[in-house]
């Protein structure tokens, strides 16, 4: 009969334990060191200001977020650097509330009136190169949305003449544009100025005139200009 040895059985113990601390030991750490000081210098062992990650291969590196793009650098001198980049199509409504601190962007260029024009052909939710010229963009109050607007719906401005018939008052633009009030609507009869909301009234698209210290003759000239 044989007995086994205590020995041989201390080593079999002692081999296992060993084989244990060395899974432990170079188990990956799924959780990363904040610390929160300078940023990182990739090829450096610097870890402030950056997040401590490791990858699915036991590799050190850093997580930085600076402007919207987000780097990893290597603690070596062999650094790796992905970048992440803004673009594509949003999954969710997104906001940026700027809690009181300015939101701008520089280097923008100024149109040139010379060789550009404000945009006919703009569509909704058109992609860039499906239009020419320029449209202006504008925030919808009631949603925060920002949408585009044609430069010609942001101002219009139109003028027409009329021949006037004996005793006729009322005068309607051609094509039916609702005026602005009375203060944005200039009206002449034989070219002369007449005050506005005293010798004329505005309403929808139609200029009627009030017969205060004159009368309309066949012939006259009345003249309607208008900004809105």
């Amino acid at each position: 009969m044989q007995t086994k040895k205590p020995f041989k059985n201390l080593k079999i113990f002692a081999s296992g334990f060993l084989m244990l601390t060395g899974l432990v030991a170079t188990a990956q750490q799924t959780t990363g060191d904040v610390v929160k000081k300078a940023d990182v210098d990739p090829g450096t062992t610097i870890t402030d200001g950056a997040v401590r990650v490791i990858d699915n291969k036991g590799t050190i590196k850093y997580l930085q977020t600076q402007n919207g793009i987000t780097m990893l650098s290597n603690t070596t001198n062999n650094v790796t650097t992905t970048t992440w980049q803004l673009g594509g199509v949003l999954t969710d409504s997104t906001f940026i509330d700027i809690d009181g601190k300015l939101f701008g962007l520089n280097g923008l260029e100024l149109i040139d009136a010379a060789t550009e024009s404000a945009s006919t052909d703009a569509t909704t939710e058109s992609d860039a190169g499906t239009g020419t010229g320029y449209t202006i963009l504008v925030r919808d109050e009631a949603t925060g949305a920002t949408k585009k607007l044609l430069a010609t719906e942001l101002i219009q401005s139109g003028q027409e003449a009329f021949t006037a018939t004996l005793a006729q008052t009322t005068f309607a633009l051609t094509g039916a544009p609702v005026l602005p009030s009375f203060s944005q609507v200039w009206v002449y009869r034989n070219g002369a100025k007449l005050i506005a909301n005293v010798d004329y009234t505005v309403a929808a698209s139609t200029v009627t005139l009030v017969e205060n210290d004159y009368a309309v003759y066949a012939g006259d000239i009345v003249e309607i200009q208008y900004v809105k």
